[in-house]
């Protein structure tokens, strides 16, 4: 059987409609049991766009079933996952999981499902990885690399179980173990910063938690050498997505045979990921200096 799929909405009618046509697509859709989880109200000005999107959700048809959960207070993005995720995994051992900004390849549910068996019974993989960054050397049709990641994901109940949600705890852990500069992929990207703010109520990233729950436990997550994944929420739609283009892929218009892999990170795709998100982390660093530039200017 297939995996269950938890989508998570809020506020975005469109973008939600986009997600979810491309999943019904998808070969395994009619197969798969649909369960979303529709966030509450967090001000009089998302009221109308959250009834927008529950009535449409409330039609979805193409799934094996659908069951809805919507939530009669705000919980936020990080709390709704947590507990959604935590709540699916009370009744099903594995579990899909889709924000309402992804968009799929046809192969999505495929590629999902097969790696959700092939890797079942290895406890050193804790997930797998839709997405994969759009980077301009080719990859392997598959590779492992240490933690976990949040666009278009995977896991068992064994691997969420190791979820830790105190975000403090994760940072002592890993200075103690002194694994800052690994964590953030050779300093090409700030995700202990990310933590920090996490700490420090500056952002409500559940995914930061969950990437750093899995590094410290030396887990492994399976990507593909090309997206299954499109995220097209970076419009400045979202609570917490800016407008950014660095992540923007094409999809994968092919399957994928999956062939198990040596039980190890991929010391190459590793270093061509750190390479390209150091890249990414200059250019919003420069973008975010023209603007300030920009701004004082303008005083």
């Amino acid at each position: 059987m297939p995996a269950p799929i938890a989508l998570f909405v809020y506020n975005r009618p469109w973008h939600t409609a986009r997600t979810v046509e491309a999943l019904s697509r998808n070969n395994l859709a009619e197969e798969s049991d649909l369960i979303i989880f529709s966030d509450g109200v967090k001000n009089e000005k998302t009221k109308s766009q959250i009834d927008e999107v529950r009535a449409y959700i409330r039609g979805i048809k193409g799934f094996k079933s659908v069951k809805i959960f919507e939530s009669e207070k705000n919980k936020g993005l990080a709390q709704s996952i947590i507990d959604g995720v935590s709540l699916v995994l009370t009744e099903y051992e594995e579990i899909i999981v889709l924000e309402d900004d992804l968009v799929t390849s046809v192969h999505f549910l495929d590629f999902m499902n097969q790696a959700l068996t092939l890797y079942e019974r290895e406890e050193k993989v804790i997930s797998i990885h839709g997405y994969v960054y759009p980077v301009k050397e080719s990859l392997p049709d598959t590779f492992f690399l240490r933690g976990s990641d949040c666009w278009g994901w995977a896991t068992w109940k064994r691997g969420w179980a190791l979820f830790q949600s105190d975000g403090t705890k994760l940072l002592n852990g890993l200075k103690q173990q002194r694994l800052l500069n690994e964590f953030d992929f050779e300093n090409s990207y700030s995700y202990s910063k990310m933590l920090s703010d996490q700490i420090a109520g500056k952002n409500d990233s559940w995914a930061v938690r969950w990437y750093a729950s899995s590094f410290l436990e030396n887990r492994l997550t399976l990507y593909p050498g090309i997206s299954f994944v499109r995220n097209i929420g970076h419009d400045s739609s979202g609570t917490h997505s800016g407008s950014v283009r660095d992540f923007d892929v094409s999809l994968n218009t092919e399957p994928v045979k999956l062939l198990k892999l040596p039980l190890w990170e991929d010391s190459l795709a590793r270093k061509v990921i750190a390479n390209y998100l150091k890249g990414v982390e200059n250019s919003i660093t420069n973008k975010t200096v023209r603007k300030i530039k920009g701004l004082i200017k303008l005083i």
